[in-house]
């Protein structure tokens, strides 16, 4: 069974980086042809494509948080991690890692992140 589960801090200082994990289990995230997303959803808003890890460790980020977002992965403990730097309020909002085939079909609970001082 595949499951995907999402972990760091819920609160984040602002001008501070962001750090979350994606822990997958039940496949392997270099597995061919599945893509390892990053999505978000700020309160009262909709669902924020953030980026994209591919099976073979290639990265595409959205264009309005590239310059912010860097998504990496540790193949040996099947996880891939966003880093979002820079961060004010606007970036708060629940988190998703998403796995995509074509469409999302598996997704973790989310993980809330406020930035606050």
């Amino acid at each position: 069974q595949v499951r995907l589960q999402e972990s760091g801090p819920g609160l984040v200082k602002p001008s501070q980086s962001l750090s979350l994990t994606c822990t997958v289990s039940g496949v392997s995230i270099t597995s061919t042809y599945y893509a390892w997303y990053w999505i978000r959803q700020p309160p009262g808003k909709g669902l924020e494509w953030m980026g994209v890890m591919t099976y073979d460790g290639s990265t595409y980020y959205s264009p309005s948080l590239k310059s912010r977002t860097s998504i990496s992965r540790d193949t040996s403990k099947n996880q891939f991690s966003l880093q979002l730097s820079s961060v004010t309020p606007e970036d708060t909002a629940v988190y998703y890692c998403a796995r995509e085939q074509g469409g999302y079909d598996y997704w973790g609970q989310g993980t809330q992140v406020t930035v606050s001082s």
